[in-house]
């Protein structure tokens, strides 16, 4: 899950991205309205969730919220402010945003509520299988054979996001773009080490990988394991 924040105050900003990071979330971080717009509204796919700061010099949250509505943009957002009374509560929402936190917040408040609207609808599909390997997200747990692997979140991350394209090619350009974030150098190469991370954890011996490399372009998943 890619997420971006803008907040224009660097200790916060910090503080959010590297918790979120360590629960396998890429972030992209802006420290001003205007690029947080052009970030939000140059990448529509790219972003599950926005976190904006209410205040802030130049072009404000309550702004951009309103741009990306205008525009048609669906990304959740979850405003993040001092402002506490009912009224800018309310304005807030009626701008356009998910869901609103005040400032100063725990971080495991703003993980809960992130989960929250990521949270898959009722009915869609919360476990991924191919062959003896099986994917909760519900239980963020991965089993070879009945037995649990030790995945790291972006292992986890990865694997969760070619087992969701299942059938598919998934380019390296797609999957830099969900896994890693914007200050990444782009060099694909990245992705081979974490592709045979998964592989040493759960191909059988003697077998085909599960992960097909398709050269040039990209991978897929074999449902021949």
């Amino acid at each position: 899950m890619r997420v971006l924040l803008v907040e224009d105050e660097v200790a916060i900003a910090n503080f959010i991205q590297e918790g979120l990071e360590e629960e396998g979330y890429a972030v992209d971080v802006v420290y001003n309205g205007k690029d947080g717009l052009r970030m939000a509204l140059n990448n529509v796919e790219v972003y599950d969730v926005v976190l904006l700061d209410w205040m802030m010099p130049g072009l404000s949250g309550i702004e951009i919220c309103r741009q990306m509505r205008k525009e048609n943009q669906k990304t959740p957002i979850i405003f993040l402010t001092a402002k506490d009374s009912v009224d800018d509560v309310v304005f807030g929402l009626e701008a356009g945003a998910n869901d609103y936190l005040r400032k100063p917040f725990a971080f495991e408040e703003l993980l809960a509520r992130i989960r929250v609207l990521l949270r898959t609808p009722a009915g869609s599909q919360t476990v991924f299988r191919v062959g003896d390997i099986e994917l909760n997200l519900e239980t963020h747990r991965v089993e070879k054979d009945g037995q649990s692997v030790e995945l790291t979140q972006k292992e986890f991350a990865l694997l969760e996001f070619l087992l969701r394209n299942k059938g598919k090619i998934t380019r390296r350009t797609w999957i830099i773009e969900k896994i890693w974030n914007v200050n990444f150098d782009r060099d694909t190469s990245i992705i081979d080490v974490y592709i045979n991370f998964l592989r040493k954890k759960l191909d059988a011996p003697g077998q085909a990988s599960f992960i097909q490399t398709i050269r040039g372009v990209g991978y897929r998943i074999n449902d021949d394991v």
